[in-house]
């Protein structure tokens, strides 16, 4: 049975020490698992952690859809009569991941000529990497329709493509709210790692190192990065992102939970880290 224990720095596990920077060491009010051996993956929580956390999810989401239902209701309105374009802004993003890394014996083909049958295009699509489960994320819009017709980029200080009204949105984190519906359908979870556009992940696992480690918890609609870390869309941003969600995964229980949901009013009222 894991207890908990005061966060001592410099205490990390192999996936998150080599991050040992100031931003990624744990802060003083999180507890720290004395766990036998380090977290890999949602796999590695005991049932009691797993069905607590699900239990929260389901209770907290419903709740919050009917309490804050006025609200959206009222978001909904002020979004279709300010701005072209659709309410409801949905996006597929990168959700839980529960391969393991292996090797592949296999000889690499390379690319297929024109030629070649369906059959075995099929193979070198399996042997493609699978970052996690994509999922539909639900986000009140926040941006003009054309923000995109460039391609996919990240968003930025005083981005230009945002609405004036989903400027506010965004500062008091309203344009998340949609977001308790993954919840309720189990794609995310109040806490967790924050969830990441399937055309990100691959250069990111590249410059991030333990960016993929990071996918072993499902994604949320809160975390220790999102309230410590804000959201920072530089390599350097990432880096750190990266340390708090290797850090969250090892010391994920229902206690850390309830102090990052408390936390994440404060950072909603304040507006920290909005972009």
């Amino acid at each position: 049975m894991s207890t908990l224990q005061a966060a001592r720095p410099g205490d990390l596990t192999d996936l998150a020490d080599h991050f040992d920077t100031p931003e990624a060491l744990p802060p003083e009010w999180l507890c720290q698992l004395d766990l036998g051996a380090p977290r890999r993956g949602i796999e590695c929580l005991d049932e009691g952690t797993r069905l607590g956390k699900r239990l929260v999810d389901v209770v907290a989401a419903l709740t919050l859809l009917l309490l804050l239902a006025p609200v959206m209701l009222a978001v909904a309105l002020i979004v279709r009569l300010t701005s072209r374009g659709p309410v409801i802004f949905r996006q597929v993003r990168t959700g839980l991941n529960k391969r393991r890394p292996r090797a592949d014996r296999r000889r690499d083909e390379g690319p297929f000529p024109d030629d070649v049958g369906e059959d075995r295009r099929a193979l070198q699509r399996r042997r493609e990497p699978a970052f996690g489960k994509p999922f539909v994320m639900y986000k009140f819009r926040t941006m003009r329709l054309d923000a995109e017709r460039d391609g996919a980029r990240f968003a930025v200080a005083g981005d230009a493509r945002v609405t004036p009204v989903g400027r506010f949105l965004r500062l008091t984190r309203l344009d998340e709210l949609p977001q308790l519906w993954n919840v309720l359908r189990g794609e995310m979870a109040l806490v967790g790692p924050r969830p990441e556009r399937p055309e990100f992940i691959a250069s990111l696992s590249r410059e991030v190192p333990g960016y993929i480690d990071r996918l072993g918890l499902k994604p949320g609609l809160t975390g220790l990065a999102q309230i410590i870390n804000g959201y920072d869309n530089d390599v350097e941003g990432f880096r750190r992102k990266v340390a708090l969600d290797l850090l969250y995964l090892q010391n994920c229980c229902l206690w850390n939970d309830l102090k990052i949901m408390a936390r994440t009013v404060g950072v909603v009222l304040t507006g920290k880290g909005a972009l």
